[in-house]
């Protein structure tokens, strides 16, 4: 009699489910960041969110869960119901190097997420204070090893892209430096900004507007080539022969989120993407839409588990 009672709950359930998906939205979404505010993760977030809210007929509110690399708002958004109304903005650092780097993690990005959409492809730049009196990638690595360790590197956190750029850097030109991990970009930044740290390596969406201010300089971009949005910085790989690296920014559901929400938010996502003004000001910043299906989302971080896994194992990266 308990197995009737339990299976018609599961059916009740999945029912109550699909009526929520032909009706949904109904309510304001909630688009977790897991990092705080200020970063380049940030602005994506709020392109997207402002334009889907019209296109949703719902609010879509940015809810900043900074700390421990992303964990927290991953935590979150894995807990949460699976109704469409919470939905987290990832990078790599959650996706595919935090199960890497944490001896037991506290998510699955395979087992607990759906993936819904990715939204960019970027490259990152590296970034010195002007104090440091250096004004190329050779300059750099040239001072970096006459003084072994004496450099500060800032990063959003152990995993994330600007530190794990860093790492293939060091690994490509055996500079030596002293990590400093940070709880997001944003707090990061204001270090490095104020002279504390040195060395960063950031996305070209938060950068950016510090160099053109003067209050970084720019010795290079990650990317295979120089960036269209900004030609004048010279790419990593014309000084460093063979290094490049790339990021990217998706969105990701709880599992269990029904397939007609997901299907709804990538299409309404990737019309978002498609349209001249977020093309602009993504490429202006350094960043490339991308858009697809979830599938293919889906793929790209099963290859990126491996990728990091082989990185964090070779360089025997440990969580700080």
């Amino acid at each position: 009699m308990k197995l009737k009672y339990i299976v018609l709950f599961f059916a009740m359930t999945f029912c109550n489910m699909g009526v929520l998906a032909q009706t949904w939205p109904t309510k304001p979404i909630r688009l977790v960041v897991p990092y705080p505010p200020g970063g380049g993760t940030d602005v994506v977030a709020r392109l997207v969110a402002e334009p889907l809210s019209q296109e949703l007929g719902q609010a879509v509110f940015i809810d900043n869960k900074g700390g421990a690399n992303g964990i927290i708002g991953c935590n979150f958004v894995a807990n949460s119901v699976p109704d469409g109304y919470t939905i987290l903005l990832v990078l790599p650092a959650q996706m595919s190097v935090n199960p890497a780097l944490y001896k037991k993690p506290s998510y699955d990005p395979i087992q607990d997420f759906v993936p819904i959409i990715q939204l960019t492809a970027f490259e990152v730049a590296l970034v010195v204070h002007p104090s440091l009196g250096v004004n190329t990638v050779n300059e750099l690595i040239a001072l970096a090893k006459s003084k072994p360790g004496s450099l500060s590197l800032a990063s959003a956190g152990t995993g994330s892209s600007g530190h794990m750029a860093a790492v293939w850097f060091a690994m490509k030109t055996g500079v030596d430096w002293v990590h400093i991990p940070f709880k997001g970009a944003g707090p990061a930044f204001a270090d490095v900004l104020a002279g504390h740290e040195q060395v960063m390596f950031a996305t070209t969406l938060s950068t950016l507007p510090y160099v053109r201010a003067g209050k970084l300089k720019a010795l290079g971009v990650t990317g295979s080539i120089r960036s269209q949005a900004a030609p004048e910085i010279a790419s990593i790989g014309e000084s460093v022969v063979g290094y490049e690296f790339t990021q990217w920014h998706g969105l990701v559901a709880p599992m269990k989120t029904p397939n007609e929400i997901v299907s709804k938010l990538n299409l309404e996502t990737g019309k978002i993407l498609k349209t001249s003004k977020v093309r602009e000001r993504l490429a202006a910043l350094g960043s490339e839409p991308v858009g697809g299906t979830p599938q293919e989302f889906t793929q790209l971080i099963k290859s990126e588990l491996t990728r990091y896994a082989e990185i964090v194992k070779l360089t025997a990266m440990k969580s700080e």
